[in-house]
C-alpha cells in the first residue's frame, strides 16, 4: 500500500519505539524542534478523546476535513487489500505529513516494532525508550523478546538511540548485526544531576545532557513531570546531536523545548482541591514510574484511586506498585470487548479489602471520590486510556477542564 501511495517523507524523520515512554519522548522532540523554528509534523496514538490528537503539525491537531481527505485517497487505492484500522489510518497520515512542506516527522510506534505499519518508515533516527513487558499475545513474555521486536526499528548505518539502560542482549545483538549506530543511556549518552554546584542522585533543578559529541549543561528538569522523564528527555537529545547536522538545535530551544512539551494523561494534574491527577499507566513498568512520581510530589493528605483496566493487561501488577502510595480504592469496569469489569478487577486486588468499592464506571467512581476526598487529598485515575478518557470527559462536563500540566 505505501508503494501504490508512493508514501516517502522527504523530511529527517525519528521513529520512537518503547514499552512506555515514548509518547512522552515525542512529544520533547516535538517540543525542542519547534522551539528551535522547524515545521514538525507528529504522529501518536492512542488518542484519549478525538482522533485528531493523532496527526499533529506545527503545534495543532489537523482538521477533521483534512484527514477525511487522506482517508479517501487511502480507500481509493485500497482496492481489495484488507487494512486494519492502524494501517489504514497511519497510511493517510503518513501520506498527509508527505504531502505537506515539513522540516522533520517524529512518529511513534503503535505496538513492537517490527511488525508495526509505522516501521514502514525508514527513519534516519530510530528510538527504543524502554523495555517491559506489554502486549505479551504479540510481543512474547520476557523482556529479550520484547527487546527484539522493538529493535527492528533500527536501521543499519544510521543513528539507534536507546534510553533503556538495562537493554536485553537481543537488542544490542540485533543493532550490531545489521550495523546501525546504538547508542545506550549510561554507556553512550548520560544524564548528570545537580543540586547547587554538587551532584546528587535525586533531581531538583537542573541537569546536564553529556553525549558522544555534545554536552548541554544547566537543563530545566522537564515539564513533564517525573524522575523517568529525564531518561526520556535524554532519548531524545540523543537523536538530536545525531541529527545535528540536519536539524541544529540552539541551548535555548532545548530549554524552552522542555520547559513547553505537553502530552495528556501522563501524571497530569487538573488544578483545583482536591487535586485530580490523570495518568494512562497500564503495565507493571508504568505503574512503578507512576508509584515513584507520587512519592515525589507528597501530599498532605490521603490518595484516592479510581482504577480501571482492560482485561489482556497485568491489572495486578499494576496495582502492587501502587499498593503503599493509595489509601482507598475506587475501582470501575471498562467497556468494549477487552473491557474487565469491576468485580474481575477486586479480585486483583485482594490486599484491599476493607479499603475499596466497586462502581458501576468511571465516572461514579470518579464522583464518589471527589465526595469523599478533603480539600488536601489528592484522587489519581489510572490503569488505561479509556479510563483516562472517561475522566475527562466527565471533568469536562462539570466545568473542570483536564487542561494543566
Amino acid at each position: 500500500m505505501a508503494q501504490r501511495l508512493d508514501l516517502q517523507l522527504t523530511c529527517p524523520s525519528v521513529v520512537v519505539a518503547g514499552t512506555n515512554g515514548k509518547g512522552s519522548t515525542c512529544a520533547m522532540l516535538d517540543g525542542v524542534l519547534r522551539a528551535a523554528g522547524y515545521r514538525v509534523g507528529r504522529y501518536s496514538s492512542p488518542h484519549l478523546l478525538r482522533f485528531n490528537e493523532r496527526a499533529v503539525i506545527d503545534g495543532a491537531a489537523v482538521s477533521d476535513q483534512t484527514l477525511i481527505e487522506q482517508f479517501e485517497a487511502v480507500e481509493r487505492a485500497r482496492g481489495e487489500v484488507s487494512l486494519t484500522y492502524f494501517e489504514f489510518t497511519t497510511l493517510a497520515i503518513l501520506r498527509l505529513f508527505a504531502a505537506r512542506t515539513l522540516d522533520a516527522a517524529v512518529l511513534e510506534i503503535g505496538l513492537g516494532g517490527r511488525l508495526d505499519a509505522v516501521n514502514l518508515i525508514d527513519a534516519d533516527c530510530s528510538i527504543v525508550t524502554s523495555i517491559g513487558l506489554d502486549h505479551a499475545d504479540y510481543l512474547g513474555t520476557t523482556r529479550d523478546s520484547v527487546a527484539f521486536e522493538k529493535a527492528h526499528v533500527y536501521r543499519g548505518g544510521r543513528p539507534a538511540i536507546c534510553s533503556d539502560p538495562s537493554p536485553p542482549p537481543s537488542l544490542l545483538d540485533y543493532a550490531q548485526l545489521i550495523g546501525a549506530q546504538l547508542r545506550v543511556l549510561g554507556r553512550d549518552f548520560e544524564v548528570v544531576v545537580f543540586q547547587g554546584a554538587r551532584a546528587t542522585p535525586e533531581p531538583r533543578q537542573q541537569w546536564t545532557y553529556r553525549g558522544p559529541t555534545l554536552q548541554r549543561a544547566s537543563l530545566p528538569m522537564p515539564a513533564l513531570r517525573g524522575q523517568h522523564q529525564l531518561r526520556n528527555a535524554a532519548g531524545a537529545l540523543a537523536a538530536l546531536e545525531a541529527l545535528a547536522e540536519r536539524l541544529p538545535v540552539s541551548q535555548q530551544a532545548v530549554r524552552q523545548g522542555l520547559l513547553q512539551a505537553r502530552i495528556e494523561g501522563r501524571f497530569q494534574v487538573v488544578p483545583g482541591r482536591p487535586v485530580v491527577i490523570l495518568d494512562v499507566a497500564h503495565n507493571p513498568q508504568a505503574g512503578e514510574a507512576l508509584a515513584r512520581t507520587l512519592g515525589e510530589h507528597e501530599c498532605q493528605g490521603r490518595t484516592h484511586a479510581v482504577f480501571a483496566m482492560l482485561r489482556d493487561k497485568d491489572a495486578a501488577g499494576v496495582a502492587e506498585q501502587l499498593k503503599n502510595r493509595v489509601d482507598r480504592w475506587y475501582l470501575a469496569p471498562t467497556a468494549g470487548p477487552r473491557g474487565m469489569d469491576s468485580h474481575t478487577l477486586a479480585a486483583c486486588v485482594p490486599w484491599a479489602q476493607g479499603r475499596m468499592d466497586r462502581f458501576d464506571s468511571v465516572a461514579e467512581a470518579l464522583a464518589a471520590a471527589r465526595a469523599a476526598a478533603g480539600p488536601d487529598d489528592r484522587i489519581l485515575v489510572f490503569g488505561s486510556f479509556v479510563t483516562v478518557a472517561e475522566a475527562m470527559r466527565d471533568l469536562q462536563r462539570s466545568g473542570q477542564e483536564p487542561s494543566g500540566l
